[in-house]
């Protein structure tokens, strides 16, 4: 049965985001579907079919391995697998809930598988391009089985108060935040380390530059 978006796990998600402007949920996903989430990223791998993953958009994309290390596959939209497809049911839901509670006008939800190998990390930054607003909320759903707090790994969150924090890569587990107020990176990590990270978006201030 499709989820909700009153659904309790949903709305303790929003009120995070409304209250402290980020969330962390240890426990998102079932154990069935983040194991399923995870194959399909080694079949990716297994074909070729992730990239080295750059910095900047459009014309301006570069590949530097000294600010960002990790290997990527877009989700296109048009997936086959029910795996994936649970995966964006679940992402619908929460939007809508974002949508009901707080009145973000969240219109869509690009999302990629990311893999970094052993000794990989991505510097400090922010999710929001500094030419396009419409990025709103960054969502990084984990899915590394057995993950150990000596196998490094962390995403290292700089919170608006100075201090950092800290999260685990534990599969199943799930961050989110809103993308244009909250840097952060990720820590190098003695294994391989995979998630699928996406973003919901709102429409662009924009909007003629957009369709022109």
């Amino acid at each position: 049965m499709p989820i909700r978006p009153d659904h309790p796990l949903l709305q303790r998600i929003v009120d995070d985001l409304a209250d402290v402007g980020w969330s962390h949920q240890t426990v998102f996903l079932p154990d069935d579907l983040t194991r399923a989430l995870a194959q399909e990223c080694h079949k990716r791998a297994q074909h070729g079919l992730l990239a080295p993953a750059a910095i900047g958009r459009g014309d301006s994309q570069v590949i530097r391995e000294g600010v960002r290390g990790d290997q990527i596959a877009w989700l296109e939209g048009d997936e086959s697998s029910p795996a994936i497809a649970r995966y964006l049911a679940l992402m619908d839901a929460l939007r809508l809930a974002f949508n009901q509670s707080l009145f973000m006008g969240l219109e869509d939800y690009e999302s990629h598988f990311a893999m970094y190998p052993p000794g990989a990390f991505y510097a400090t930054h922010l999710d929001r391009f500094k030419d396009d607003d419409r990025r709103m909320v960054s969502l990084v759903l984990y899915l590394n089985e057995a993950w150990l707090p000596e196998h490094g790994g962390a995403l290292r969150m700089h919170l608006p108060d100075g201090q950092t924090r800290d999260v685990l890569p534990a599969g199943g587990s799930l961050v989110c935040f809103m993308s244009g107020d909250l840097p952060h990176e990720v820590l190098p990590a003695t294994r391989e380390r995979m998630s699928l990270t996406g973003w919901f978006r709102r429409r662009g201030e924009n909007v003629l530059e957009n369709v022109l």
